[in-house]
C-alpha cells in the first residue's frame, strides 16, 4: 500500500459517517392506511427535506474537499523534502563512489611500485 495513502484515509474517517447519514435521508412517506387529506403537503414535505439533505450535503463535501486539499498539500512537501534528501543521498554516494575509486587507483599505484 502506497505511503499517500494512510494520511489521505486518516483525513477522510472523521467525515465518513456524516457523509454516510446526510446520503441516505429518510424521508416523508405516506402512510396507505392514513386518509390521502393533503398529498401536496407530503410532497413540499419530502421536497423540503431532499433539499435539506442536499445542502448537507453540500457542506459535508466542501469540508471533504478543503481537507483533500490539506492532504494533497501536505504531501507535495512531504514529496519535496524526499527528493531533496534522495538528490542529497545521490551526491554522497557519487562522493563516496569516487574516493573509493581514488583509493584503488592508489593502492594499485603503490603495488605497481613496489
Amino acid at each position: 500500500m502506497g505511503t499517500w495513502l494512510i494520511p489521505a484515509v486518516k483525513a477522510i474517517l472523521p467525515f465518513v459517517s456524516e457523509i454516510v447519514s446526510a446520503a441516505l435521508p429518510v424521508f416523508t412517506t405516506r402512510k396507505t392506511e392514513a386518509p390521502a387529506q393533503d398529498p401536496g403537503g407530503v410532497l413540499q414535505q419530502q421536497i423540503s427535506e431532499l433539499q435539506s439533505a442536499a445542502s448537507q450535503n453540500a457542506l459535508h463535501v466542501k469540508e471533504l474537499a478543503e481537507q483533500l486539499q490539506k492532504t494533497v498539500a501536505a504531501l507535495e512537501a512531504g514529496a519535496a523534502i524526499a527528493e531533496s534528501r534522495f538528490r542529497r543521498q545521490m551526491a554522497l554516494a557519487g562522493l563516496a563512489l569516487a574516493l573509493a575509486l581514488a583509493a584503488l587507483g592508489v593502492s594499485l599505484a603503490a603495488i605497481m611500485l613496489r
